[in-house]
């Protein structure tokens, strides 16, 4: 069940997107991803990684294989990297990306792009990546998970929004959530790189998928809350076309139901 949820900036609506669980998530993720991949094949897809959208690409995957899902001219931008770790460091986003989607379909390597997280000059390279995705004219969508702190990319709560791509340091909340992913938690990076406001909120449409009790209190906070940098998810409410896709799990905190 879809309904519309009047937020707190005028004239602005979120659509939120009701599913029973997470699998149903990302078969709707899924297809609102393709269906923009149908109508525009050059589209420029922002890709989120973490546990939240595996089961969109793997549908996405599934419909290029038997649906000739074509994503030759499909150009993809991830909004992160963990600082110092290679491209072919196994938890890396890079290696992520191509275990779970690229290698499952037909992107031209050359158009999928991440920062480099061991860069000579994070610096350099957070205002190289802000160059290329200007050039490149922001992506037509961008998909995002969300932290159990409200975090959108790696843009963790702070007292202020950050613009530009930039250097962050992974809060707590961050790293207790991801270091599941590393044989021990010393391996788990403390910094990232991450995509700022500008290139998220530059992105034409925006999907933000959640599923599970732990992300209800972000949901809420983000879909109904003001819009503050302490959840930084909430300045999706300022955005022109945003659909958020949550399980019932996910706006346990909210009044909508499926």
């Amino acid at each position: 069940m879809e309904k519309c949820a009047a937020l707190s900036a005028p004239h602005k609506a979120m659509r939120i997107i009701c599913v029973p669980d997470e699998y149903e998530m990302g078969l709707a993720a899924a297809r609102i991803m393709a269906a923009l991949v149908r109508l525009k094949p050059d589209a420029i897809l922002g890709l989120a990684s973490g546990s939240t959208p595996l089961g969109a690409y793997a549908e996405l995957i599934r419909m290029h294989r038997e649906e000739d899902l074509d994503f030759s001219r499909i150009t993809t931008f991830n909004p992160d990297e963990y600082i110092g770790l290679d491209k072919y460091h196994p938890q890396s986003y890079r290696v992520y990306m191509r275990d779970n989607f690229i290698d499952g379909v037909n992107i031209d390597p050359d158009n999928v792009h991440l920062p480099n997280g061991i860069a000579p000059d994070i610096g350099e390279e957070c205002r190289a990546y802000d160059e290329l995705l200007e050039a490149r004219g922001f992506p037509d969508l961008q998909l995002l998970g969300i932290g159990t702190n409200g975090h959108i990319a790696f843009n963790e709560p702070a007292a202020s929004f950050t613009a530009e791509t930039h250097m962050v340091a992974l809060t707590e909340d961050t790293i207790d959530s991801n270091q599941r992913f590393f044989d021990r938690r010393e391996e788990m990076p403390t910094q990232a790189i991450t995509v700022g406001m500008r290139g998220i909120m530059s992105s034409s449409r925006i999907l933000l998928i959640a599923s599970g009790k732990g992300k209800a209190r972000a949901i809420a906070q983000t879909c109904f809350g003001p819009v503050t940098p302490q959840v930084p998810g909430s300045i999706l409410q300022l955005h022109r076309d945003v659909i958020v896709i949550a399980d019932r799990e996910a706006l346990s905190e909210t009044d909508i139901t499926c």
